[in-house]
């Protein structure tokens, strides 16, 4: 006779019963309410994105409408968001378990309008101070909050054996919004989308007209869907409630901060290379229209840990990230090889091919780094909490690794700041960006012996 399982008992918004694990449970509703739940995450996920990097593109666009800004000023309004972002990271990466990841998705994609429409404002008015941008690029950290909070409702959701690749799937199409903006923005910035509505444009010295404003405008009304969506389409999980101090046992997890180390070196650089890479070429490369080709970089990035959240299931995590870091720390020898000589004809196109290919590793790396996190805890529990058994050790091990996730997020969001910030400083005292570059390379070495050290040689202590 045919075993049939009812439906998760739901209380309004509430998922009483969730059991992903359970294989009958979930082929009957459990995917199909997972699946809902991710893909209204995907999208306000991508437009926090877009927020949260927006001034990769608007400081190249200042000083051409007449705010005159010195280089490391403009690099500090590139790089604030991501010092914004990353601290918000750390409280966000709490907030599901405490507030649902219904409301808190609603209310932390609501905020995003607060940046999005001050942007639209300030750039219109010339005699706005640097204070009120700084200010601004501040707020576009709730943008790089979200993140934390989100893969941390997700993680939730899906059995063990998907949780690698729905991660990939929401945060590799979550940091689409980055290329999405660097490609949607300077298309939008040169036409009247909103009309009157919109405000005057501002006229360069060339003749031409341009609404930077729409820099921030554009992404009001997407908000407002995405926000609706959230409160109406989206669940929370009973049992995924848990206090702080439920949460906080993770700061007693040595794996939690060589993790943390480990994504930093994949994500921090994903994010830090798409803020500072308009800019970068720009000041390296000036004779190149930078912003027909910034888009490409978290494009790939973006693309690739989508697509390969599944290598990690299949091949191990611990061995997916090894070969990553290696690969980077050759792709930014590359780097460092082109803007040596990059007064030869094509040294452009060797650098940005250089750059194309740590992007690529990036999100690789991404992807195979969150895999790792539930396998491992999946021992440490064991081993730290011997007593526990069933859907206890089940229930802490999805607590443990979904606080995980969204807190080694949280700490790997700051090379959304450091990453801008160090090729000013380099340019500021050396005049190139070489110096940042090395030091990034020997970070990625540091990163293959920890990853080999832990996770993938012989008798490693967790292999993953």
């Amino acid at each position: 006779m045919a075993t049939s399982v009812a439906p998760s008992p739901q209380s309004g918004h509430t998922l009483a019963d969730w059991r992903p694990e359970d294989q009958a449970f979930w082929s009957q509703s459990g995917r199909a309410i997972a699946r809902r739940n991710l893909w209204i995450s995907i999208p306000a996920l991508l437009l926090a994105f877009s927020v949260w990097m927006v001034w990769s593109v608007v400081v190249a666009k200042l000083p051409s409408i007449g705010f005159a800004y010195s280089t490391d000023q403009l690099f500090w309004l590139a790089a604030l968001p991501g010092l914004s972002g990353a601290t918000l990271r750390i409280f966000y990466s709490f907030m599901i378990p405490i507030f649902g990841g219904r409301l808190w998705t609603t209310l932390s994609t609501a905020s995003l309008l607060l940046p999005a429409i001050g942007i639209g404002f300030a750039v219109q008015n010339p005699e706005t101070p640097y204070s009120v941008f700084l200010m601004l690029a501040l707020l576009c950290g709730f943008g790089g909050g979200n993140f934390a909070s989100s893969m941390a409702n997700i993680a939730y959701f899906y059995p063990k054996k998907e949780k690698g690749n729905a991660l990939a799937m929401n945060a590799g199409l979550g940091n689409l919004g980055v290329s999405v903006m660097q490609f949607v923005v300077p298309f939008v910035i040169t036409i009247g989308v909103f009309g009157a509505i919109g405000g005057e444009p501002q006229e360069l010295s060339d003749g031409s007209t341009l609404w930077l404003q729409n820099a921030g405008f554009i992404w009001v009304p997407f908000l407002l869907i995405c926000a609706i969506a959230a409160w109406f389409g989206m669940n929370d999980i009973a049992d995924a409630k848990a206090s702080f101090k439920e949460q906080s046992i993770i700061f007693k997890r040595k794996h939690n901060w060589i993790m943390c180390i480990l994504y930093t070196g994949t994500f921090g650089s994903f994010i830090g290379y798409a803020a500072g890479f308009p800019l970068l070429m720009k000041t390296q490369f000036p004779e190149v229209n930078v912003l027909s080709y910034a888009f490409l970089g978290p494009l790939v990035g973006a693309l690739s840990r989508a697509a390969t959240g599944w290598i990690s299931d299949k091949f191990g995590g611990g061995r997916v990230t090894f070969w990553t870091f290696l690969g980077m720390i050759i792709a930014v020898g590359g780097v460092l090889f082109f803007l040596g000589i990059k007064e030869q004809p094509g040294s452009f196109w060797g650098f940005f091919a250089c750059f194309m290919a740590l992007f690529f590793l990036t999100g690789v790396g991404n992807a195979s780094t969150f895999q790792m996190i539930p396998s491992i805890m999946e021992k440490e529990v064991a081993r730290c909490m011997p007593g526990l058994a069933g859907d206890d050790y089940r229930k802490q091990c999805e607590r443990e690794s979904a606080a995980i996730i969204a807190f080694t997020s949280a700490i790997a969001a700051y090379g959304a700041f450091f990453i801008p910030k160090a090729y000013g400083t380099s340019i500021g005292l050396t005049g190139g960006p070489e110096a940042a570059l090395w030091a990034f390379g020997i970070f990625y070495a540091v990163c293959l012996v920890i990853t080999w050290a832990f996770y993938t040689r012989s008798n490693a202590p967790v292999p993953c």
